[in-house]
């Protein structure tokens, strides 16, 4: 019987095969106390296991394919990362001394608290390395029972054959055919290293119980270009084994068991998919310039140095945003130094080949702790999003701040840099930070270290930054739009709350017309504009931005090509007269859909 299975689109693009499952691979853990003379020989199992997933993941980066996506090497430092996070450690140490629990426990016991301080976390991206967290926690509690891993890649040879590809359901009736069909896979979760071991698979696409849009397994199926669906619930629980399924990633919708009619027509728009593919990657060295002369730049949103690579081959004229508290996190109280930033940020500069690369000051706070002291954390009642964070810790920090500017300022040294500073809300800050780069300059040339000239720019995710956009144009050089941040901010929601998410609109008039005044004093002012919000790399906003103002957009690099071609078919002297009727409607997603 057929039936679909919803969750959160990811990647987009549609995949149809047979179902290959992995249940949840969660290990039974034993609970029992321990004498105080096994205390010894229960920390030494624990860090005996951790040292065998730290060498299993070091062997993986090692054996990686030259084609490897840049973002599965990113997430294994991540994992290896994680492995080395003193909050980790010392909580077992602490469980299994003070408690005298037994390892397994102990482990599993650490690795709850710290799960609900990512929790906790406002924001969406670093929420989700919580699954990354508990796969490095699994792992380690296998190698502890010798236990293998559950997911393996399926051994190689034909199976049935089906109406994978479009082939239609008539082959399916030819028992005696043999057809080598893709095979989609449905799991609880997978981790980057159970994504690399697919990599040269013939897996098709990706469903997963658990995850979000910026979970692991979906920065990978992007990356990847495979279609995929996270976040459905017990899909791994519901479809059986070898079940024919397909998957939208545009809708985010698995399909079980699909009817004859269902599955041709899946098998029509995955051939349309797949056209549409092979003409949008024959725009990859077209400019991107509108029908009316106008040149757009089409930049990439970056976490990691190594991504550099994958934005200079998506086309990108530069990095937009390089998310700069990604290296931070999971390190405990041993925060990256100066020389260590700087080789960070002079990899990503120099990755882009002369291209320029606009790099964030580091996005946490109360909402995102680095340590287990997390400075002046507010009180769990709180809203950590309206607390100590990102341009507030940093200036809060100015030793800290001042370490990641002179790292950045070094960097510049090797290519254009703009450095961009998050939420700030009022001149007051703005004084105090451009004070801290003043002095960081200073300081380097005491030292006598070269460095190089970067644009200042602000982040404008806070309403009332968008309110006296004008006064920031007096202190920078340029305006990058954070549309996540200010959705959230403008409407008073809280994106991790499922029960009000569905209020979280980024057509709403309120945020449009703060989008539009931002753009609109950017070009009185003569100076750039970025959006690099979820908006920028949203095709059905991309005329209506293009009508706003709008002419540098930063977004995922797989999402590059999708939005060039929405530009090469805009007339901006035709959208702008039509954006400001959508931003004045009471509806503008009514207007904007007819």
């Amino acid at each position: 019987m057929t039936f679909a299975i919803h969750g959160l689109a990811v990647a987009r693009g549609i995949a149809i095969g047979r179902a290959v499952l992995v249940g949840s691979s969660r290990v039974d853990v034993a609970h029992y106390f321990i004498e105080p003379d096994q205390v010894r020989a229960e920390i030494l199992r624990v860090r005996d296991g951790r040292n065998a997933v730290v060498e299993e993941l070091q062997r993986l980066q090692a054996e990686m394919p030259a084609d490897a996506p840049p973002e599965l090497a990113a997430l294994l430092d991540v994992h290896l990362m994680l492995l080395q996070d003193e909050t980790l450690v010392s909580g077992v140490k602490h469980w299994i001394t003070d408690r005298l629990y037994n390892a397994e426990w102990a482990l599993t016991t650490q690795l709850e608290i710290i799960a609900r301080q990512f929790d906790e976390m406002e924001d969406e991206y670093l929420r989700e390395r919580k699954a990354d967290l508990e796969q490095v926690v699994e792992r380690i509690l296998r190698h502890m029972k010798g236990v293998a891993s559950p997911v393996a890649p399926p051994p190689p040879g034909p199976r049935r054959s089906g109406a994978a590809m479009g082939l239609g359901l008539q082959q399916d009736l030819l028992p005696g055919d043999m057809v080598d069909v893709p095979l989609v896979l449905v799991a609880h979760d997978l981790s980057p290293a159970d994504m690399l071991q697919f990599k040269q698979s013939v897996f098709a696409g990706f469903v997963t119980d658990v995850g979000g849009k910026t979970s692991h397994t979906a920065i990978v199926a992007r990356s990847m270009d495979i279609p995929a669906v996270v976040g459905a619930r017990s899909a791994s629980q519901l479809v059986r084994q070898d079940d024919w399924v397909i998957i939208d990633g545009d809708a985010g919708i698995m399909i079980v068991d699909p009817s004859p009619i269902i599955l041709a027509e899946y098998g029509f728009r995955q051939r349309q998919t797949e056209l549409e593919r092979g003409r949008l990657s024959r725009l990859l060295h077209t400019p991107a310039v509108t029908l009316d002369g106008e040149r757009i730049e089409l930049l990439a949103n970056i976490e990691q140095p190594g991504d550099a690579a994958g934005a200079v081959r998506a086309g990108a004229a530069g990095v937009g945003l390089f998310r700069s508290e990604f290296m931070f996190m999971g390190r405990g109280g041993d925060l990256p130094g100066e020389e260590e930033q700087y080789r960070a940020y002079r990899a990503a500069v120099e990755g882009m080949q002369g291209l320029p690369v606009t790099l964030r000051t580091i996005d946490v706070g109360a909402d995102k702790p680095l340590d287990g002291k997390a400075a002046k954390e507010a009180p769990s009642h709180l809203n950590p999003a309206l607390g100590l964070r990102a341009i507030r810790w940093s200036l809060a920090d100015p030793s800290m701040f001042r370490t990641q500017l002179r790292a950045v300022l070094r960097a510049a040294a090797h290519g254009p840099v703009n450095l961009l500073f998050p939420m700030l809300a009022h001149v007051g800050e703005i004084r105090q930070t451009l004070a801290q780069v003043d002095m960081a300059r200073a300081e380097l040339e005491a030292q006598g270290v070269p460095y190089g000239a970067v644009q200042l720019g602000a982040m404008i995710e806070v309403p009332a930054a968008a309110l006296i956009v004008r006064r920031f144009l007096q202190y920078f050089d340029f305006l990058s739009i954070g549309t996540n941040d200010l959705i959230q901010y403008t409407l008073a929601i809280d994106r991790a709350d499922e029960s009000v998410a569905h209020l979280y609109d980024p057509m709403h008039p309120a945020v449009l017309q703060l989008v539009a005044d931002v753009i609109a004093e950017g070009h009185r002012q003569g100076k750039s504009v970025c959006l690099c919000g979820e908006a920028a790399g949203d095709v059905s906003m991309t005329k209506l931005l293009l009508g706003l103002g709008l002419r540098s957009f930063s977004m995922h690099p797989a999402q590059i090509l999708a939005v060039k071609q929405e530009v090469l078919r805009s007339d901006t002297r035709k959208l702008a007269p039509w954006a400001r009727t959508v931003i004045d409607a009471d509806s503008p997603a009514d207007v904007l859909g007819g």
